[in-house]
């Protein structure tokens, strides 16, 4: 029973004790103080946050895990070991090799939300920046609206 639990794992891509979906927050978590710290503008920031997922489709497809090394050298060719030392600095508790889990990964690239007639996306990266949620107040603050809708939001007003 032990070598056929083993063989599944190992088929499966599997690591006894990762769960993967949690790691793969972790990293994400992990991840985006990395981008915040490094105060990059959007579209190194949407950069960087597209390499990520990059790699960890990647990796998926070809049913191995992420390495926070190889991770670390892809997300900052310059400085290949700067992700690497933030995320062994903060102490997330990550372990070397990471199964990536593809819900949580599309989840990270994109926001999005449906209801009362109300339809909202946006790309992860803007929280923070053109997007801002006030969860005291439960309000969702947009800034830089897109030209599109300001000429339609101002025709209306008319």
């Amino acid at each position: 029973a032990k070598k056929l639990s083993d063989g599944l794992v190992a088929l499966l891509g599997m690591e006894e004790g990762i769960e993967a979906p949690a790691e793969t927050r972790t990293l994400l978590k992990a991840f985006s103080a990395y981008v915040e710290q490094e105060d990059l503008d959007d579209d190194a920031s949407r950069e960087k946050t597209d390499t990520l997922v990059d790699y960890a489709n990647e990796q998926l497809r070809r049913g191995e895990p992420m390495t926070l090394e190889a991770l670390s050298e892809l997300v900052d060719e310059k400085q290949p070991q700067a992700f690497y030392d933030h995320i062994r600095n903060a102490d997330y508790g990550l372990s070397p090799e990471i199964p990536p889990d593809k819900r949580t990964i599309n989840q990270f690239r994109r926001f999005t939300g449906r209801a009362g007639g109300v339809s909202i996306s946006f790309d992860s990266h803007l929280l923070g920046s053109s997007i801002e949620y006030d969860a005291a107040q439960d309000r969702l603050i947009i800034k830089q609206v897109p030209k599109q809708l300001k000429e339609q939001l101002a025709k209306r007003k008319e």
